[in-house]
């Protein structure tokens, strides 16, 4: 069975267990192709607009007219250029983030997608980039969820800018432990020595976006882009779904 015959038998099997009602009210009609998200709850979602870090992408209110770091950046080490998320992880975003990863909604995916999309192609495609690397999970946890999120929603955007993706250059070789309700500095001492690069990979200055679901502060991300730096990547920047605020 072909790829596309095989998408449009699992849409139809979709389709038939879950009505085209919103997932998230369950009061309004929403299309499978759509995520299962109806307009309303589509309005709640908040996009990231300047002013921002201009590292790591957090949100500022205000006016603020020229570049600058925040806090966080100018306390830590970190290894990529920039960071930039396409919307707050909050309210719907974080809901449709966590069913899609910890409860097997994989009908959220589209939604997902769509969200990342508007954002990181029009400002990717106005630079010059060699590849996509999604952030690896470490392989038990990657079997207990049967599926890589960072990975999936890279391939999109691989897709979108027909780039490679390259989602066998790094591994997660610690089975690090959640990083929600650590500090800063607890979750960077937890990042530490978690990935390394695959045997046999070498790299000769590849521009590389890094990709996640979720920024928070950075210490996943960072500990990513370091490994891939150290292995010869020119400059690596990181792109997510949502940012923590």
């Amino acid at each position: 069975m072909s790829s596309s015959a095989l998408t449009s038998w699992l849409n139809a099997g979709l389709a038939f267990v879950y009505p085209e009602a919103c997932q998230l009210c369950g009061d309004n009609r929403a299309q499978l192709a759509e995520g299962l998200v109806c307009s309303r709850c589509w309005q709640a979602v908040r996009f990231i607009r300047p002013p921002f870090c201009d590292r790591c992408g957090l949100p500022f209110e205000g006016d603020i007219t020229t570049k600058f770091e925040c806090a966080n950046c100018r306390e830590m080490e970190l290894h990529f250029t920039s960071a930039r998320s396409a919307v707050v992880a909050a309210g719907v975003v974080l809901e449709t983030i966590h069913r899609y990863k910890y409860q097997q909604a994989p009908w959220f995916e589209p939604f997902l997608a769509d969200l990342f999309l508007r954002e990181a192609l029009p400002v990717l495609r106005e630079q010059k980039w060699d590849c996509i690397v999604p952030v690896p999970l470490h392989p038990v946890k990657e079997r207990e969820r049967e599926f890589n999120q960072a990975t999936r929603l890279a391939a999109h955007l691989a897709r979108a800018l027909n780039l490679p993706l390259n989602e066998t250059w790094l591994r997660r070789v610690l089975p690090t432990s959640t990083q929600t309700r650590l500090t800063r500095q607890q979750r960077a001492a937890n990042m530490r020595g978690a990935f390394a690069l695959r045997d046999g990979v070498k790299l000769k200055g590849e521009r590389v976006v890094l990709v996640d679901d979720v920024f928070t502060t950075g210490a996943t991300t960072s500990a990513c882009a370091k490994v891939l730096l150290k292995a010869g990547a020119g400059e690596v920047c990181v792109w997510t779904v949502a940012r923590g605020i």
